[in-house]
């Protein structure tokens, strides 16, 4: 696939896909880390003397209804003020705007134009005929095959990926096209069902799997261990058991020995800790115990390779962080390559000040789970057949 550093993107109209799917409560942008991630694509185009279209999605608004929560706006201020020159906000796509070289303008939210979702072709084109080159570097939106992200890839003339998803991408095929070993996978969140393929294609290929929150409970469950009321899935027991008794594979799934638990789901709640034979019905799991932290440091200290994706426990109470604490501690402090993401990974790791630690942080989640499980992502592959079209020629 073509790469943006490789074009001469001088005097030409260049459509950028970035994302600025940004938190925002009341009006105020809560967290601008993947604002920051745009700028450095945008100055390497802005060295070329091109002009710059942004577009990007917000947020999940109703398709083809504007909704002012979801509204580009206050991102277009925000960019202007880190980048120190004006990025001028388009918010009707179906106007005709003049652009010169050196300017920015932001579009409106993709997500409030109807055919976006569906990868309409309609829409796409509509988009590639904005540019004479379209660029995709929205890797946390790449596993999506939207219009913004696939569909006008076919429809540009020119379409190639951007600095931000090439190196997205080269880091996660660096980890599985010949990892260092042992390789561990450290994977928590509250649901088995969203991750069952990730955890199952993870299972054929790591050396350790380490499971935490309500994925470790639904395991713990399925293994006959009393959870109590912890937050777990009925209806993945029965996958839950297979995967804990699988022994094709030569992956090890490591065992919890201890659990912080309380009576009520609460920020309040002091932790207590027992051992996991002793957890009773009125018991809600919230973390890890110290044994199981120092099993879990041990095998952490040995990994060349870990892939980390989730806390594993409520780490945003500070009387159960302690065991996501400990894990992004012996993450940082490990010898190994380090690659973290999703959205609670990366705030466990501000939380703990541990940015500095990990070798790489990806800007997606859904897009670094999605590489894991697949190998690739929608809009890499066409690329690669955009790419394969511009070398074969006409």
């Amino acid at each position: 696939m073509l790469k943006m550093n490789e074009i001469d993107l001088s005097g030409k109209r260049v459509l950028i896909r970035v994302d600025l799917n940004v938190p925002m409560s009341n009006g105020i942008i809560e967290n601008d880390s993947r604002i920051k991630a745009t700028i450095p694509t945008i100055k390497l185009a802005l060295q070329s003397n091109c002009s710059i279209i942004l577009m990007s999605h917000m947020g999940r608004p109703r398709e083809g209804v504007f909704e002012e929560d979801f509204s580009l706006n206050l991102v277009a201020e925000n960019l202007s003020s880190a980048l120190r020159r004006e990025v001028r906000f388009i918010s009707n796509w179906d106007n005709n705007f003049d652009i010169n070289n050196g300017d920015i303008v932001l579009m409106e939210n993709v997500r409030f134009l109807k055919g976006e979702k569906n990868n309409d072709p309609d829409l796409s084109k509509k988009m590639g005929e904005l540019c004479d080159i379209f660029v995709m570097d929205a890797f946390a939106s790449a596993h999506r095959s939207h219009a913004s992200t696939c569909g006008v890839i076919e429809f540009a003339k020119i379409a190639c990926i951007g600095p931000l998803f090439s190196y997205e991408l080269e880091s996660l095929q660096r980890i599985f096209s010949n990892p260092k070993r042992p390789l561990l996978a450290i994977v928590g969140g509250s649901k088995i069902s969203t991750k069952l393929e990730v955890i199952t294609s993870l299972a054929k290929s790591v050396d350790y799997l380490i499971l935490g929150g309500g994925i470790a409970n639904t395991i713990l469950k399925a293994m006959g261990y009393e959870i109590g009321s912890s937050l777990y899935e009925e209806s993945m027991l029965v996958t839950a058991k297979l995967l804990s008794e699988d022994t094709a594979n030569n992956c090890v799934i490591p065992e919890i020995f201890d659990v912080l638990v309380a009576r009520k789901f609460s920020v309040e709640s002091k932790a207590i800790l027992k051992n996991i034979e002793d957890v009773s019905k009125d018991d809600l799991i919230l973390d890890i115990g110290p044994k199981t932290v120092k099993k879990y440091e041990a095998i952490i200290e040995k990994a060349a390779t870990i892939i980390w994706n989730g806390p594993v426990g409520v780490f945003e109470f500070d009387e159960f962080s302690q065991g996501t604490k400990n894990i992004t501690n012996a993450i940082m402090c490990s010898n190994g390559y380090s690659a973290a993401g999703g959205g609670d990974t990366i705030a466990a790791i501000d939380k703990f000040d541990a940015a500095d630690g990990i070798s790489y942080i990806s800007t997606g989640g859904g897009a670094f789970l999605e590489f894991i499980e697949n190998k690739t992502l929608p809009s890499a592959k066409a690329l690669e057949i955009h790419g394969d079209k511009l070398e074969k020629g006409p």
